[in-house]
């Protein structure tokens, strides 16, 4: 463990060496501002329509303030994506890279086993990918809250089912790099994420249209791939009961948010589903030949 603990440390520095960090906070920072930007503007404009309305103030979580509860689930979804993107990217070469460009061998004439190689790549990436979406969603979340007022209902428990995902498709991505080259394994890991998000859309056909078909395939595609079911599963602690209400109306029509909470037994499958793909990641670079 302290040996993984060390690749982990040594992740991190290379991430920081590499100006990864720096360059995602810059880059973070430019795209906070500018959505808080927009939704400023939003908010006076809201305002002022009330004004002309002989209203004093607006509910923060009523009708009247649906743009702005939009706005932040727009926002979490973009979060989402950039965090999903990120944890691919940065994580596509954990292995694959060291071994292409021969690195490896001299790493592991070092008195360090291969499964707690994989464990530190894996530990070290999930605490930059993690860290990010968590910064991201906490900036964005206050600024809003500062700029309108508004808070979603339970930020917490959506944000960490966020995170969840963002780990899992970590764990994916490494597990991908012990098997795969680094193009081939960030194009798997791509099509897997967009598995993902097709079981959503056919599971929204599907209960729009009563089809008991795409009901199940969407099913099935959730399994295979659960981000996108994790992501709904936020979706439904970030919605107030109206737009809650507003999705009920058009049962389910809407492919991005949910009205019904994620089911616990997928919480816990994803959080397997990432402890098997490191523990067979562990295994199979234990036994490939270099």
């Amino acid at each position: 463990m302290r040996k993984a603990l060390l690749i982990a440390e040594l992740s991190l520095r290379e991430a920081v060496r590499k100006r990864l960090v720096v360059v995602l906070l810059l880059l973070t920072a430019a795209f906070v501002g500018f959505y808080l930007y927009g939704v400023w503007r939003l908010e006076g404009t809201l305002a002022q329509r009330a004004i002309d309305a002989g209203l004093e103030s607006r509910s923060s979580t009523g009708a009247a303030n649906i743009p702005i509860m939009y706005a932040a689930l727009f926002g979490m979804y973009l979060v989402f994506f950039l965090g999903s993107l990120m944890a691919v990217l940065s994580t596509v070469g954990a292995v694959s890279a060291d071994v292409e460009n021969g690195v490896m061998q001299s790493v592991l004439a070092r008195p360090i086993r291969r499964a707690e190689l994989v464990a530190g790549r894996w530990l070290g990436f999930t605490l930059v990918n993690v860290g990010y979406v968590a910064l991201v969603s906490a900036a964005l979340l206050g600024g809003i809250a500062a700029l309108t007022g508004y808070v979603p209902p339970d930020a917490l428990p959506a944000v960490g089912l966020i995170l969840l995902a963002v780990a899992l498709l970590t764990a994916l991505t490494v597990l991908g790099s012990t098997l795969f080259t680094t193009l081939a394994n960030g194009i798997g890991v791509f099509v897997l994420y967009g598995v993902g998000f097709a079981g959503g859309i056919l599971t929204a056909i599907g209960s729009f249209s009563d089809s008991p078909t795409l009901l199940t395939l969407g099913r099935v595609a959730s399994v295979l791939m659960p981000t996108n079911s994790l992501w709904l599963g936020a979706t439904y602690h970030l919605q107030p009961q109206v737009l809650r209400q507003l999705g009920a109306a058009s049962r389910g029509a809407n492919p991005l948010f949910s009205t019904d909470p994620i089911a616990p037994s997928m919480v816990l499958w994803a959080a397997l589903y990432a402890a098997l793909a490191i523990g067979l990641a562990m295994w199979r670079f234990s036994r490939r030949d270099l």
